[in-house]
């Protein structure tokens, strides 16, 4: 189920695992291998994530990867979902390829496990997956990385779907839909690069998923607080991203350690000691050393209902290269 140990080194390399983790996990492969529970443990994980591959799960059904990573033992637990997602590896790239995705996207999609590891190291200091549920939907076809941006195959809950219809959209609830995640490490925000992966969405899941309708983009994020607003210039990356969006209710919930975790990298952070470098890190700390709290916003917009503006020649690259 697991390559061999030189062939593991080349398959993290390819799906972007920090190099000084490489090592670790190559030795700990002999532990997995050698305990027979954690290999039974293993191919019920396999087995759970790649059942269905492709259909559209809600996130609390399926495979519970953060669950599971807790019945191994202890010295495996920070890492074992990188087996997991290792061994998946050959299903999901023959689901990429069964569905014609080109071979540039789905690389580029499950190099999302280096990215989640990189993450975990910035805040442990150690070799670790952070955020194991979360690569379920990459390994299982219901998430993509184009260009800037993730776009996720789902459906509108309830709430969402109130709101869509209140503002004149035709939008039950379990209506498809995409929703947008912004991954670290890739960028600025910038207005060009998020107009580009919404064109580059369009075209994908035209082409990609042809028998599914996405009319309709959402994102749910601190990022859409309208609080930003008053504290970062118009033209700011953030804002013009926000005003990409028909912006609904937010959360009535703070959600004060988000905007902690993915500006500073560590949501435990404590408030007084925040830098203040860059025009958003003063924007986070200032509001919170000042007793204010940052909420979770929702927002949506229609997606393009062609390929999207100037993605007319990319669609066809996006038709005519596959994984093979």
């Amino acid at each position: 189920m697991l390559p061999d140990t030189d062939e593991l080194a080349e398959v993290l390399l390819d799906l972007a695992v920090p190099h000084e983790d490489i090592n670790a996990l190559v030795a700990l492969r002999r532990t997995v291998v050698a305990d027979a529970g954690v290999l039974r443990l293993l191919e019920e994980c396999v087995e759970a994530l790649v059942r269905d591959m492709g259909e559209i799960v809600e996130y609390g059904d399926g495979l519970q990867l953060g669950h599971r990573v807790a019945e191994v033992p202890a010295a495996l637990r920070r890492s074992f979902a990188a087996y997991v997602c290792v061994a998946a590896l050959p299903h999901t790239r023959a689901y990429h390829r069964a569905r014609g995705v080109p071979a540039d996207v789905s690389r580029r999609t499950l190099t999302d496990l280096g990215r989640n590891m990189a993450v975990h190291r910035r805040r442990h200091g150690t070799c670790g997956v952070q955020s194991p549920q979360w690569l379920v939907l990459h390994f299982r076809g219901e998430l993509y990385q184009l260009g800037r941006l993730h776009f996720q195959r789902t459906r509108l809950w309830q709430r969402a779907a109130r709101e869509l219809t209140a503002a004149g959209m035709e939008a039950a609830a379990g209506t498809l839909c995409l929703d947008l995640h912004i991954p670290d490490y890739l960028g600025p925000l910038t207005p060009a690069a998020c107009g580009r992966a919404v064109a580059l969405a369009g075209a994908f899941f035209q082409a990609h998923y042809p028998e599914e309708e996405y009319r309709v983009a959402m994102c749910h994020s601190w990022l859409l607080d309208p609080q930003l607003k008053r504290y970062l210039p118009a033209d700011s990356n953030i804002v013009r991203f926000q005003e990409r969006f028909r912006l609904t209710a937010k959360d009535t919930e703070p959600a004060d350690t988000e905007p902690v975790q993915f500006v500073f990298g560590d949501p435990e952070l404590p408030v007084e000691t925040l830098p203040r470098r860059t025009s958003v890190e003063r924007a986070v700390g200032d509001h919170l050393r000042s007793g204010g709290h940052w909420y979770v916003g929702h927002g949506w917009f229609p997606m393009p209902t062609g390929a999207g503006a100037g993605a007319g020649a990319e669609t066809g690259a996006l038709r005519g290269r596959s994984d093979g």
